[in-house]
């Protein structure tokens, strides 16, 4: 509970303009936001340009620069977090398709055959992250709250509880919304 504290303390700090605040925050939130990218990485090709670290680092710039949030904690500084990630692998498999499409380059793995994924299969893992987002993107249309739900337990990695907190409902309500935003985004990706 306390670390929890001294997020939403930090968080406070950093939108009152307190210039060190977000340097301070980042070091205690480092750890977690490294297993929220591993877990969004789990989905992702073998080999990705992307590692851990990268992915945080790279999320610590744009979040920094996030200056219109108005933070409030913890839970909410992880469902922003993890939607800038999911961004980040969405911007960059969409890059990826628009490089296949051009067909300028031709991707080398450099290691053993063993380890290299099959181009075909590092594709088709960037077309499924697409369509994905696509699919999320046309319910946030249908059901705004639906999608916040699956970017905040299936991107973000957060609880029901702590979904519930960022969304301003009950535990039992964000239980709901995941059964059906699931049974919506597996009829519409298998359409």
């Amino acid at each position: 509970m306390d670390v929890q504290h001294e997020v939403t303390g930090l968080l406070l700090a950093w939108r009152s303009g307190e210039h060190d605040a977000a340097d301070r925050l980042f070091s205690a939130v480092y750890d977690e936001l490294r297993r929220v990218a591993r877990r969004k990485l789990q989905h992702e090709r073998t080999g990705h340009t992307l590692d851990t670290t990268a992915l945080v680092h790279e999320a610590y710039i744009r979040l920094v620069d996030q200056t219109r949030t108005d933070w409030a904690d913890r839970a909410q500084f992880f469902a922003i977090a993890s939607r800038v990630m999911r961004r980040i692998l969405i911007d960059h498999a969409r890059a990826r398709l628009a490089a296949k499409r051009g067909g300028a380059r031709v991707a080398v793995t450099l290691g053993s055959a063993d380890d290299a994924v099959p181009l075909g299969i590092a594709e088709e893992r960037a077309d499924t992250l697409v369509a994905v987002d696509d699919a999320l993107t046309r319910l946030a249309e249908r059901e705004a709250r639906l999608a916040r739900v699956v970017e905040c337990r299936f991107f973000g990695g957060l609880t029901d509880a702590e979904t519930g907190e960022v969304l301003g409902v009950t535990e039992r309500t964000v239980q709901r919304d995941w059964v059906k935003a699931k049974d919506w985004l597996y009829r519409e990706l298998r359409a």
